[in-house]
């Protein structure tokens, strides 16, 4: 070891004299921890509820969509099988018929977006009350017998006051000239399925049906309002989108995710970087802490200082050594707060469950935000931008106390003595 890490090791374990300076260290130390957990903790919750959000939004909504302009898409097929072949990264591409409507019940009547789909669409990944997805892919494409299927969401069955088995009346806005005048097209279709969705805030108001079911609600028996289109990922929407845009010019218009909601995402991201400087403060208040003790060790050392450039310490060694010691105490509290950081992070739903059992106050509400859990995701590169920014502020603040216990002149420190 070199004999400057011996002395600044040395200098954090201060004499009976001098233990207000090593509670001062120890301040400084609690204090890095804290801002560097507290920084930790907040961007996993900001990310957690990032992912929470996308998933809810891609719950419903495609990758990338295909639509025309001024209408429905006639020989759907051909542009589904050419959209197939544009990009590697497409792995499906899927016709759907939507449109708004009426869900009228013995008790009530609900406003729905009516959506025609085919069995793979992501609404039956989602969570099915009663029956799996499986009964409900029979009951929908496979059951011809009686009346044709609906699933709808919870919220509408509730304000519907319907259950599975239930019949209800879809009405669309079409209407047929009578001599009595304009009568608005009824149908009937039996409820099949009640879907709990993770994206209440968009799946809500959709009640889907087969897709040829729909096409005959509304008597477009060749056409679709659109091609939804799933990539290998959601972060490859925005590159096939590029590429789709390149094959299929106007009248038709091809959107990602990102288009639709993008700028929802980013107000998360720029709320997640104001946290991200904010708390970053903390960790600053924290660096002036470290400054401070360097300081006073700097002008209770001054003799000892004095003494080793007497005996041929050099000014860069001086400054090493106090450097070394800010570095110290940078780092044990970086240290202590990445390991405390992760442990809240990784364990926030149970922490918040406990804190609104034991405070008997609603924390996190699930149906608000629709997430059967506290959201808390740890993103390493999170992590190691917190390590750097922490041990970056605790190293400058070394530099000033550190400077001028190396521009000691040794013979003014020990004129006196």
């Amino acid at each position: 070891m070199g004999y400057e890490w011996f002395v600044s090791l040395r200098y954090l374990r201060a004499k009976r004299k001098q233990t207000f300076i090593s509670v001062i260290s120890f301040i400084s130390i609690a204090g890095v921890a804290l801002g560097v957990a507290a920084l930790i903790v907040v961007l996993a919750v900001m990310t957690g509820f990032h992912d929470g959000v996308r998933q809810q939004i891609l719950g419903n909504v495609p990758h990338v969509l295909i639509q025309k302009h001024g209408g429905d898409i006639s020989g759907y097929q051909e542009v589904a099988e050419k959209a197939m072949a544009t990009s590697p990264l497409i792995r499906v591409a899927r016709p759907y018929v939507s449109k708004e409507a009426m869900l009228l019940s013995r008790n009530n009547v609900a406003a729905v977006s009516v959506k025609g789909v085919e069995s793979g669409n992501k609404v039956f990944d989602q969570k099915f009350l009663t029956v799996d997805a499986r009964d409900v892919r029979e009951l929908l494409f496979e059951n011809e017998e009686g009346l044709p299927g609906l699933v709808i969401g919870i919220d509408t069955a509730s304000s519907l006051a319907v259950a599975v088995g239930d019949v209800i009346n879809v009405i669309p806005p079409m209407f047929t000239i009578t001599p009595f005048g304009m009568i608005p097209k009824m149908k009937p279709f039996r409820v099949v399925a009640i879907v709990s969705q993770r994206g209440g805030f968009l799946d809500t108001y959709y009640a889907y049906m087969t897709l040829s079911q729909a096409q005959l609600l509304i008597d477009t028996p060749d056409q679709v309002t659109g091609i939804e289109i799933e990539a290998d990922s959601f972060d490859h929407s925005t590159r096939v989108a590029q590429e789709l845009r390149a094959v299929f010019d106007y009248p038709y218009v091809v959107r990602s995710w990102e288009d639709l909601f993008g700028s929802f995402l980013s107000a998360l991201n720029l709320e997640k970087l104001g946290l991200f400087i904010v708390l970053g403060i903390i960790v600053l208040v924290a660096a002036f802490n470290i400054a401070t003790t360097l300081i006073m060790v700097v002008m209770e050392k001054h003799k000892d200082i004095a003494i080793l450039r007497a005996v041929g310490a050099t000014s860069r060694s001086i400054m090493k050594i106090f450097v070394l010691e800010g570095f110290i105490i940078g780092t044990m509290g970086t240290t202590l707060g990445t390991l405390l950081g992760l442990l809240l992070a990784k364990n926030a739903d149970p922490i918040i469950k406990w804190l609104e059992q034991i405070l008997h106050v609603k924390i996190f509400d699930q149906a608000v935000y629709g997430m059967d859990r506290f959201p808390s995701v740890v993103n390493p590169e999170d992590v190691i931008a917190v390590v750097i920014v922490a041990m970056t502020i605790s190293l400058l603040a070394t530099i000033y106390p550190a400077w001028r216990a190396a521009r000691m002149d040794p013979a003014e420190a020990l004129r006196y003595e």
